[in-house]
């Protein structure tokens, strides 16, 4: 059920407080992983973060505007003692994998006695993870938002019991607020972050968007999604902004509406960055949006494609992969300049001891540089999770990296895994990769004449100087790089040099951390809990 408003037009509540509070936002560190690059942070300067958090954002742009708000991401510094002690309240969200570290946010503010919030995607999921949160918000932004509101304009001090605002309402997506991005610094994430839509109309077995978000997609005017870039460009975003959409084509229609929009910002502002997005991979069959794509300046698509194996794709319910062969799929793609990422999930009912062999063959054939590789794991409020509950297939083996009692072996599914990762992202074979999108790929995209100020010039040779001599020079698979970057350096290629370089030396040295046991086989175990993926 979706409500118009009860906010006000620039998107903050309408309610008016009787008293002053003081919010302090907590956002949780990330566990490291594939696709957060954390190793390439130490190339780019001043980052040290992946992507503003959207969701907490919009909750700070979202209260009213009497109340003084303060936001620390932990994934850049801690919350220190002075900000517990400056709160009123202490507002915190997150994902299942940030579990660990939400508690102990929480436990932080009530060391100082203070009252907590917690909201967002995991406490939607599984509210009973989170006993010793004060308060938790249960759905997305509407009316139990407001209900927490009032309630903390006649309350600071902690409950005696939890206390439980869940969502019946939600607000509209064209009445939500431009997040409050002025509350970070954007130039110290490695990527910006924007929503145009939420909700899937799929209903792939192990993800749980359809419950959480609903299967009709929702989404924001494209006033609002400029209104949004500005203010982003404005607050000193990097270069590439990423659709963090559940699914981009969910609404077909609406991304028709909005893709001329962001053909013309781009133009009119000189085109001063990159989009990426993730979307279903029957994106390849819609010829005409993938042009606007183009034409918009979007470089990277991620797709879940999660096996090459056609009846596993039809036991997930994922049967819209086979519309076309996946293969000619991505070649589409890279035809309209569009880098995939792909998903990857091992430990499916349908794996056998020839499931690696079929994905390391499909990762060879399609030429994808980067993919996410994955063991499964059984998220609440999905129908594998209960299935595998009506089973008795749910582990609680702290010692595994998956909740999931596989079919085969689970020693064998762990060295599918270390398997997978160590030949995918040998340097040899991920640079052949990265050099047929150097050739096939990257001069497909729009290249718009752009006036780079004397500061990005500066910039980009910084992060080009660190490239070089880390890889170039330290790395023990030098000789690789040279062979295959040196040719693109010496043509002026000077970006697709600098892409290259950051994601490949955080894709080689997480695999090898993953592979001696230093990495999570799972994005969605909690890394505090696990320590035993590799075997």
């Amino acid at each position: 059920m979706e409500r118009n408003s009860n906010s006000s037009p620039n998107g903050e509540s309408s309610y008016r407080p009787n008293s002053i509070r003081r919010i302090l936002c907590v956002f949780p560190r990330y566990a490291p992983s594939f696709g957060t690059f954390q190793y390439a942070y130490a190339l780019i300067p001043r980052v040290n973060a992946f992507m503003p958090p959207q969701g907490l954002l919009v909750i700070a742009a979202y209260l009213p505007p009497e109340w003084e708000v303060r936001f620390v991401d932990e994934n850049m510094h801690s919350a220190q003692a002075a900000d517990y002690q400056w709160a009123d309240v202490v507002f915190m969200s997150g994902m299942h994998v940030q579990r660990a570290d939400i508690e102990a946010i929480n436990r932080a503010a009530h060391r100082y006695d203070k009252l907590t919030v917690l909201g967002g995607a995991s406490v939607s999921g599984c509210a009973e993870y989170y006993p010793e949160v004060d308060i938790v918000h249960v759905g997305e932004l509407g009316d139990a938002t407001d209900e927490l509101i009032k309630y903390i304009d006649r309350h600071t001090q902690r409950p005696a019991k939890q206390l439980r605002f869940a969502t019946v309402q939600r607000l509209a997506l064209d009445q939500f607020p431009v997040p409050a991005y002025h509350l970070l610094d954007m130039s110290r994430y490695f990527l910006g972050s924007i929503q145009f839509s939420s909700g899937c109309p799929y209903q792939c077995e192990f993800c749980d968007i359809p419950e959480l978000y609903g299967r009709r997609p929702r989404y924001k005017s494209p006033q609002q999604i400029e209104a949004e870039l500005d203010t982003l460009v404005a607050a000193g975003v990097p270069g590439a902004i990423y659709f963090v959409d559940d699914n981009f084509i969910g609404n077909r229609k609406a991304a028709r509406i909005l893709l001329p929009h962001l053909v013309e910002w781009q133009r009119s502002r000189g085109y001063p960055v990159e989009f990426a997005c993730e979307a279903t991979l029957n994106i390849a069959q819609q010829s005409d949006i993938l042009e606007m794509m183009r034409a918009a300046n979007f470089t990277t698509v991620f797709c879940g494609v999660e096996t090459p194996e056609p009846e596993a794709l039809g036991a997930m319910r994922k049967e819209h992969n086979l519309r076309q062969p996946i293969l000619d799929a991505v070649q589409m793609l890279n035809r309209y300049g569009l880098e995939v990422v792909a998903g990857i999930i091992l430990g499916l009912d349908t794996d056998t001891d020839r499931t690696a062999d079929n994905i390391l063959a499909f990762i060879e054939q399609s030429h994808i540089p980067m993919l996410t590789i994955n063991m499964l794991y059984a998220l609440p409020r999905t129908p594998l999770y209960r299935r595998l509950e009506r089973a008795g297939r749910l582990e609680q083996d702290l010692a595994r990296v998956s909740n999931v009692r596989f079919k085969m072996p689970y020693e064998d599914v762990v060295q599918m895994w270390n398997r997978c990762i160590s030949e995918a992202y040998d340097p040899d074979k991920l640079f052949r990769r990265f050099a047929y999108q150097a050739e096939m790929t990257f001069p497909n995209r729009l290249r718009p004449p752009r006036k780079a100020t004397p500061a990005q010039v500066l910039f980009g040779l910084r992060i080009l100087a660190r490239v070089l001599w880390q890889e170039g020079r330290r790395a023990d698979y030098r000789r690789v790089f040279w062979q295959h970057v040196g040719p693109l350096l010496r043509s002026g290629r000077i970006e697709d040099v600098i892409h290259i370089a950051l994601v490949s030396h955080h894709l080689i040295r997480f695999s090898r951390e993953a592979v001696q046991g230093n990495g999570e086989a799972c994005f969605y175990a909690d890394p505090n809990e696990v320590r035993q993926a590799a075997v």
